[in-house]
């Protein structure tokens, strides 16, 4: 692994790829408050052109309400556009316009909200029905013309959960960092607030 002291060796990276019109897709994954959302952000700014925030929270109390409406105004003063898409990222990222850099926080999310459909209808969400789910979201990312900057948690170091629907959960999103991963050009691992380059 190599620490990350400065960006400008992963912007120069992109912005080859950019002058080639090649897509770059970068995963930035990380546990909670690891800095891994604040490095993907940072990451999107370096890189001139429109930035697209897609944003997969849901909103279920006032607490979260708050806290989205604060991240919206802070990511609106820094040039950002953003769309609330819990469950349908990559339909956001088809409609976005060339050249827009792209951050997707997160795919923690997005799994959980997935997991949550499936359920409302009476169904469990499986890894054999996850995974062409990522897969179309990463070839999403990959034809489109412009760097995509996905971020993910790493839920899967604690202790195994006591209930079925954790594990279930822990195992989805761990197969999803992996078969995201695998696609991905380039793969960060932020440990407080230090990016850590494993691809």
């Amino acid at each position: 692994m190599r620490r990350v002291t400065g960006n400008l060796q992963i912007h120069q990276s992109m912005a080859e790829k950019e002058t080639e019109r090649k897509n770059t897709l970068v995963l930035v994954i990380g546990g909670c408050r690891s800095g891994k959302s604040d490095f993907a952000q940072q990451l999107a700014e370096g890189i001139d052109g429109p930035r697209l925030f897609v944003a997969t929270c849901p909103c279920t109390d006032k607490e979260m309400a708050d806290r989205i409406r604060l991240h919206q105004k802070a990511r609106l003063r820094a040039g950002w556009q953003t769309i609330e898409e819990p469950v349908a990222p990559a339909e956001s990222i088809r409609q976005a316009g060339e050249g827009t850099t792209i951050v997707l926080d997160c795919l923690t999310l997005w799994v959980s909200n997935l997991l949550v459909d499936a359920e409302s209808r009476g169904s469990l969400l499986t890894e054999k029905e996850l995974i062409p789910l990522v897969n179309e979201l990463a070839e999403t990312a990959g034809n489109h013309c412009g760097v995509v900057i996905m971020v993910s948690g790493e839920v899967g170091q604690g202790i195994v959960p006591e209930n079925a629907l954790a594990r279930r959960y822990r195992d989805l999103v761990g197969r999803c960092n992996r078969c995201m991963a695998a696609r991905a050009d380039q793969v960060f691992l932020v440990s407080c607030g230090i990016p850590l380059q494993l691809k």
